[in-house]
Formats: structure tokens, C-alpha cells, sequence
């Protein structure tokens, strides 16, 4: 599984952060992995070089061509022996030369860091800017770099590089900071002003959790458009696996209470595809009120994650709270065009976690929502054991239910939001749940469940009734307590599971035959 603070590269899923950047300049070649007889069979496969034209559909024919033809993967045992070996805390040490930067010296707002393969970062991606509709390659120069300790070696553009960090200016101010960052795998990451990288997102995934074994898309060029002053940047991904070739068109906007991605993906199939993730997304999750029992930890909780929102096409939203399960649990939400899902980070207080290095409340929420009809399918969520803080164990992403032929090709529209705030869009009329709890119950394996409601916006809460439903067990106990000066509701119940090993919780507030609140769902397992 992926770290909480970073990027994997590889099946194993562990990552780190990375500062380290690089200048403007001459060649870069095609991707060092296609072979010559490759080249000479389908030129379409090679990437654009110095000077080249890069038009709105480039990148898009670049994959297609790929996909029509045999996959050879990216070298990755060339990574010479100083960078490969190490320590995380080293890697993340490299950072660049002050205002050695591309586009330092330049008013668009943005500054590009390229980063060094090296660590777990095994895999090369060729880097490219575009400005006034032509290819610059951007090549390696190690005297940008400052390496403290460590000999950075001489290496070749097309082999230094395993991604790049973005940094910004947010709003009318005159300084630039952290904003994206792109590396391991297909995975990418933005943040709203002042917050620190959490969730991962995916430009594409095949097969999570699936029997045969997850196949991995890698990033194996990136073209970073130079923007207008003040105005969105645009980045172009070229993805690819042994079953797919993908491009992706990013329009990215950094906000100050939210930055947004605007993505627009095509998928060409090297072999039938099956079982596709599109807007996936990731987080870590330790611990929380939800699951404190086997927890020895002077903290209130760890994540970068409290829960699954959903707003399904008929229009119900719902709240799915995450936890740290024994086993791999996997849910899946059928539903034909969804409104939107997205990973939660709705505690935002010191207090939810008193944790003076990692500061989870500081992490962003990722919401998305689709801008063209995604069909029938299921929001996919995977909760993966975990005893590291530092694992992405939580996993969310769009299923399609539809086959993808070989051959054959599909086009997809989103809109991401990462927030400070609760972005998932729910009607003022509406409770929303801001918390949720769990402890020892009565007697024997019972377990007591809190859930809070936020009714500040819901007339007459004292008539509001509730609808309450375990799949298995039975429902012990059911009360209700009404706090004004706290604006909350809270619903308290006891669950017997008996000997049942799991439980669907499901949990409500109508008004007679209508909604009061988001609909929380929960699955109980020991």
C-alpha cells in the first residue's frame, strides 16, 4: 500500500515525499523504454521532441498508436546505486537551488521541480514544458540541486526523473507554495492554501483488490503547459500499463479554501478491460472513535481520512465512515450517473487528533463529480489492515460496470474539488453527521454506537424521527438526545451481532416520508 506521505511506484506501495527540481533546456528523446523496432514500426508511438508542435490532440493519437502496439516496460534497474540506496529522510533532503526553479524567473505564478528518481522511485517519466504550442524537453542539471552528503551523479534527461512538484501563488499573494505534485505510479495530489499533501489521487487503476492481482498504470510523460499570468495550468499525461494506454488533459486551478482539477481522460484498451477505476483516490487510516479498542496511542486518532461521502443518481447522500479493519473489506455502492463521491477529511480541529507532527487536520478533502454520464457501475470502497499511520489503506474509486474490448476506447469527464472544508454538496434543509463513535456495549460483544447529527440547519428537530436497520444482529437499544447550545443531535443504539461476524448499519433522520439528514452507513466487523 502507498504512505500517507507519498507516491508509489511499485506494487509495494510505499512511498515518500520528494523536493527536487531541475532547469529548462535541450533534447529529451522518446521514452528510453520503446525499442527501435518499435519506433520504426509505428513512429506515432515516439514522443515530440524540441521545437515540435503540441496540439490538442496529441497526446491522445501518442496513446492510441501505443495502445495498437506491443507494451514494453519502462527500465528501472538503472537507477544509479547513490540515488537508489537512499534513506527516505535523505531523498526528501535533496531540494533545489534557490530561484533555480523553471519558471522562477517568469510571472505565470507557477515554478516546476522536477524530481530525481532515486529511493523507491524507480521508474523514469520524461518531463516536457509547452509554451506558445512547441515541446521543450527539460533536461538534468545536478548543479540545481543541492544533495547535502551525497555525490548527485551525471545522468541523461530521459533517465533522471521520476515526476515533478508544483508550486503556485494562491491568490493575490506574492510568494509561491506547495500545490501539486506528480509522481509513483499514475498518482497526483493537490491542496488548497496552507495545507499539507494527503489523499492520492489516480488518474487510472485496473483491477484493485481483484484475484488476479492489481495492474499498476505508471505516468510515463508529462507536458506542463506555460500558463497566462494569474489564469489555471494545464498538464498532459500520458499513462500506460500492459493492458492500456491513457491520456489525460488536467486543467489545475490553486484556490485558497479549494484548488480544483478539471480532468478529461481517454482509454484505449491493449486487452479487454473488466475492471476499471476511474476518479480513484486514497488515504490512510489508523484510528479513530470508531475503533479504539486495540489502540495504545496518546493521540485521539490518525487519518488523513474520516469517511466515504457518496451523492448517488437518485439523489441520496450518504456518509460512510471508514475504519482499520481486521481483514480486507471491500463495498460496493450500485448506481447508475453519480451526482459525486469523495474521501472525507471532515474533522478539522487540533483537538479531533492532537497530533503535533502530522497535523491530519490539515489535510485536504478530495470530492468529485463527473461532467458526463457515467452509466451503471458502483463507487468501490477498499479498507485494507493497517499498523502504520504512514500506509494508504483506504481506497475509493468509480467501477464501471461496462467492458472495455481490446481495441476499443473511452472517454470520461470529471471535476475534482480539494478542500479545506466539506465539499460534497448536501442541501441546507438536510443534518449532516459530524461525528461518530463506538465502545464497549452492555454485556458481552455488544457494541454502543454514537452518531451526531449537525441540525442547525433542520426545523423542529425534537420531531424528527429515526430510521435505524442492522443486516444482521439485532438492534438492542435506540435513544436520542437533542443538545441546542451544540446545535447537534445525537442518536445512540446498541448492536448485538450474536455470532455474526459483520453487520450493514444503516441510519437516518425523516420526516415522515421525507429525508432529514445524509444516510450513514457503517459495517461492524469484530
Amino acid at each position: 500500500m502507498t504512505t500517507a506521505d507519498g507516491f508509489a511506484a511499485a506494487p509495494t506501495r510505499r512511498a515518500v515525499l520528494a523536493g527536487a527540481m531541475g532547469t529548462a533546456a535541450s533534447f529529451l528523446p522518446a521514452i528510453p523504454s520503446a525499442t527501435a523496432a518499435d519506433q520504426g514500426a509505428n513512429p506515432a508511438t515516439i514522443l515530440p521532441g524540441t521545437g515540435a508542435p503540441f496540439e490538442a490532440d496529441t497526446l491522445i493519437d501518442i496513446a492510441r498508436a501505443r495502445a495498437a502496439a506491443s507494451y514494453v516496460a519502462p527500465k528501472t534497474d538503472d537507477v544509479p546505486a547513490v540515488l537508489k540506496g537512499l534513506s527516505r529522510d535523505a531523498y526528501e533532503a535533496i531540494h533545489p537551488v534557490p530561484g533555480r526553479a523553471i519558471w522562477a524567473d517568469r510571472d505565470f505564478g507557477y515554478a516546476i521541480e522536477p524530481l530525481l528518481r532515486g529511493s523507491i522511485f524507480d521508474t523514469p517519466v520524461s518531463l516536457f514544458v509547452v509554451e506558445n504550442g512547441l515541446v521543450q524537453p527539460i533536461a538534468y542539471d545536478k548543479d540545481s540541486l543541492i544533495a547535502a552528503n551525497v555525490a548527485l551523479p551525471d545522468l541523461t534527461a530521459d533517465a533522471a526523473f521520476s515526476g515533478f512538484r508544483l508550486r503556485a501563488r494562491f491568490g493575490d499573494r506574492t510568494d509561491l507554495s506547495d500545490f501539486a505534485l506528480f509522481q509513483g505510479a499514475s498518482f497526483f495530489r493537490l491542496v488548497a492554501e496552507g495545507q499539507d499533501f494527503g489523499i492520492n489521487a489516480r488518474a487510472l487503476a485496473l483491477r484493485p483488490a481483484d484475484s488476479r492481482g492489481e495492474e499498476f498504470p505508471l505516468f510515463r510523460a508529462l507536458f506542463i503547459e506555460a500558463p497566462a499570468p494569474g489564469q489555471p495550468i494545464v498538464i498532459h499525461a500520458l499513462v500506460e500499463s500492459e493492458s492500456a494506454a491513457a491520456a489525460f488533459r488536467l486543467t489545475l486551478t490553486p484556490g485558497r479554501e479549494a484548488s480544483t482539477a478539471g480532468i478529461d481522460g481517454t482509454v484505449f484498451a491493449r486487452n479487454e478491460l473488466d475492471h476499471i477505476g476511474l476518479g480513484g483516490m486514497q488515504g490512510s487510516y489508523l484510528f479513530g472513535p470508531l475503533d479504539r479498542q486495540k489502540v495504545d496511542d496518546l493521540r485521539a486518532a490518525a487519518f488523513s481520512v474520516e469517511g466515504l461521502a457518496i451523492r448517488n443518481g437518485y439523489g441520496e447522500p450518504i456518509w460512510r465512515p471508514v475504519h482499520n479493519p481486521e481483514a480486507l473489506q471491500v463495498s460496493a455502492f450500485l448506481d447508475r450517473g453519480p451526482k459525486g463521491f469523495g474521501l472525507m477529511q471532515r474533522a478539522r480541529a487540533y483537538d479531533d487528533f492532537e497530533d503535533d507532527r502530522r497535523h491530519w487536520e490539515q489535510r485536504p478533502s478530495l470530492w468529485i463529480e463527473p461532467q458526463d454520464d457515467w452509466s451503471e457501475g458502483a463507487v468501490t470502497l477498499l479498507e485494507i489492515p493497517s499498523d502504520s499511520e504512514l500506509n494508504e489503506n483506504v481506497f475509493a474509486y468509480w467501477r464501471p460496470k461496462a467492458k472495455l474490448a481490446k481495441g476499443g476506447e473511452m472517454r470520461f469527464l470529471c471535476r475534482q474539488h480539494w478542500s479545506k472544508g466539506w465539499p460534497d454538496p448536501l442541501p441546507q434543509e438536510l443534518a449532516r453527521v459530524k461525528d461518530s463513535r463506538s465502545g464497549h456495549g452492555s454485556t458481552g460483544n455488544r457494541r454502543l454506537f454514537a452518531v451526531d447529527f449537525a441540525v442547525d440547519g433542520l426545523a423542529r428537530p425534537d420531531e424528527i424521527e429515526i430510521a435505524l436497520s442492522a443486516s444482521t444482529g439485532t438492534i438492542t437499544r435506540q435513544d436520542r438526545f437533542h443538545y441546542p447550545e451544540r446545535r447537534t443531535l445525537r442518536v445512540l443504539f446498541e448492536l448485538d451481532p450474536g455470532s455474526e461476524r459483520a453487520s450493514e448499519l444503516r441510519l437516518g433522520l425523516r420526516r415522515g416520508q421525507d429525508r432529514a439528514s445524509e444516510t450513514w452507513l457503517f459495517r461492524w466487523t469484530p
